[in-house]
C-alpha cells in the first residue's frame, strides 16, 4: 500500500543569504537532518515519532509527506544510493528500523518493517556505499549493532547481529569502498567494514569476511580510547557520534568522532608500506580538532572529505578545515565555508551531508527515478502530511543520562 502527500505551502529565501531556513513542521525536538545525493530532498525525524520529507528547489522548500511507523522518538535518518531508487532508513527509541520507499513521487511506502530489531533504543542508522548492496547497519543502546541486508535473489532482509559494546553504541559508521587498497590483489578491495562509537568513550572496529558473511571485529587497540594511555588525545566521555571520510587517497583513511567530553577527534591511519597487504590493521592516531565547552553530538564529512562540520550543545554547527602548514584544524568563517560548499559540490557532483545547516540553492543535478531498482516486499503503510501543523523553535539537546541512552531524550 501506498500514501499520498497532502498540498503545502512554498517559502522562498533569498538566494543571497547562501541558506534556507526551514520550517520543518514538526511538533517536537528535531534529532537529525539529511539530505538525499542530489540534494533535492530533505529527511528530518521528531521526538513526535514522524519523519517529514522536504523537496527542495532552487531556494523554496516543501513539506511534500510525513512518514510513520515507528511508536516513539525518531532519532535518525539515512539516505540509500539512488541507484536502489528513493530509499530512506529510520530508527527510534522503539528498537525498530523501518526502510521507507518513494514508490511514487509523493507517494512513499515501508518496505520493510524490523520492529523490535533490538531490545532497547536504536541511536543511530547508516547505508552502506552502493558497492557493498543496498544493506544497512544500525547501533542499539542494547549493546548490539544490525547489519540489514537486502537479497535481490529471495527479495527478503537477513539480519545479523554484531556483538559489540556492552554498556551501549551510540553511532555506526561505513568505510567507503576502496579505502584499503591493495595493488597486488583485488581480494580486499571491496570488503566492507564499520566503525562504532560506544559509551565505554571508544571506537570498534568492524569487517566482513565477504566469503562467508561473517562479521569480526578488528584488533586495533590504538582506537580502544577507553584504556589506551599511548595517545595523546582520548575521548574521556560515551562518544556521541562517528563518520569515516570519503577516501580519496588510496590506504589513508580518517574518521571524526565527538563525544560527550566536548572534544572532536580526527583518527588517521596511513599505510607506511605500499607492499604490505596489512594496511587494515595499521595504528591510528588521534589529532584534537577543538575542545568545546559543551557536549558535541554530530560530525558530518562533506563530499570531498575536506571540510567537517560539528554539531555541539552550544546550539552552534561549525565547519572545519586542515591546514596546509602544520595539520592545524582551523574553523571556517562564513564566507570560507560558502566557498569551501561552492567547490565542494562542483567537484563533486553530490550534495555534502553538512547541507544539514548549509543547503546549496543549485543542486548539481536531477535526481533519480522514484522506482526502485529491484522490486522489494511491501509489508507495512506509511501515513501522509495532516495539513497544517503548528512548529517549534529547535531545542537544544538533552542532557545525558545515567544509564545508555539514545542520544537524545524525550
Amino acid at each position: 500500500a501506498t500514501a499520498t502527500a497532502a498540498t503545502t505551502t512554498t517559502t522562498t529565501a533569498d538566494p543571497q543569504e547562501g541558506s534556507v531556513l526551514i520550517d520543518t513542521q514538526h511538533e517536537d525536538l528535531v534529532h537529525d537532518v539529511q539530505c538525499d545525493w542530489y540534494g533535492q530532498k530533505m529527511a528530518t525525524c521528531s521526538s513526535d515519532r514522524t519523519i517529514k520529507i522536504c523537496s527542495l528547489n532552487g531556494g523554496s522548500y516543501e513539506v511534500s509527506a510525513t512518514l510513520q511507523g515507528h511508536s516513539g522518538p525518531v532519532w535518525q535518518v539515512s539516505w540509500a544510493h539512488p541507484q536502489f531508487g528513493v530509499v530512506l532508513a529510520s530508527c527510534g527509541f522503539d528498537g525498530s528500523v523501518l526502510i521507507h520507499g518513494e514508490v511514487r513521487p509523493r507517494e512513499w511506502t515501508i518496505l520493510h518493517a524490523a520492529h523490535q530489531l533490538h531490545s532497547s533504543s536504536v541511536n543511530g542508522v547508516c547505508f552502506a556505499p552502493p558497492e557493498f548492496g543496498l544493506q544497512c547497519a544500525a547501533a542499539s543502546s542494547d549493546g548490539r549493532v544490525s547489519v540489514l541486508r537486502h537479497e535481490p535473489e529471495t527479495q527478503v532482509w537477513s539480519v545479523e547481529y554484531l556483538e559489540d559494546c556492552p554498556m551501549g553504541v551510540n553511532a555506526v559508521s561505513w568505510a567507503p569502498a576502496g579505502a584499503y587498497y591493495d595493488a597486488s590483489s583485488s581480494a580486499n578491495q571491496e570488503t566492507p567494514r564499520l566503525v562504532t562509537a560506544g559509551c565505554d568513550n571508544g571506537l570498534r572496529f568492524w569487517q566482513c569476511n565477504t566469503s562467508t558473511g561473517e562479521w569480526t571485529q578488528q584488533n586495533v587497540p590504538q582506537c580502544d580510547t577507553a584504556t589506551t594511555s599511548a595517545i595523546q588525545h582520548q575521548h574521556k566521555d560515551w562518544v556521541r557520534d562517528v563518520a569515516w571520510a570519503p577516501s580519496l587517497v588510496p590506504n589513508h583513511n580518517r574518521i571524526a568522532s565527538c563525544s560527550e567530553d566536548g572534544q572532536v577527534l580526527i583518527w588517521t591511519q596511513a599505510k607506511d608500506d605500499p607492499t604490505s597487504s596489512s594496511s587494515s590493521s595499521s595504528s591510528w592516531t588521534a589529532t584534537l580538532v577543538h575542545q568545546f565547552d559543551e557536549p558535541v553530538w554530530r560530525v558530518s564529512w562533506s563530499a570531498t572529505g575536506h571540510v567537517l562540520a560539528v554539531s555541539s550543545g552550544d546550539a552552534t554547527v561549525t565547519l572545519w578545515k586542515e591546514g596546509l602548514v602544520d595539520g592545524t584544524w582551523i574553523r571556517m568563517d562564513e564566507d570560507q565555508a560558502a566557498a569551501a560548499a561552492a567547490v565542494d559540490a562542483t567537484s563533486s557532483g553530490e550534495t555534502k551531508e553538512d547541507g544539514t545547516t548549509m543547503l546549496p540553492l543549485s543542486p548539481p543535478g536531477p535526481p533519480p527515478t522514484a522506482a526502485v531498482s529491484e522490486p522489494m516486499p511491501t509489508t507495512t503503510t506509511a501515513t501522509t502530511v495532516t495539513g497544517d501543523v503548528s512548529s517549534t523553535a529547535p531545542a537544544p539537546p538533552p542532557p545525558k543520562l545515567a544509564a545508555p541512552p539514545p542520544p537524545p531524550v524525550m
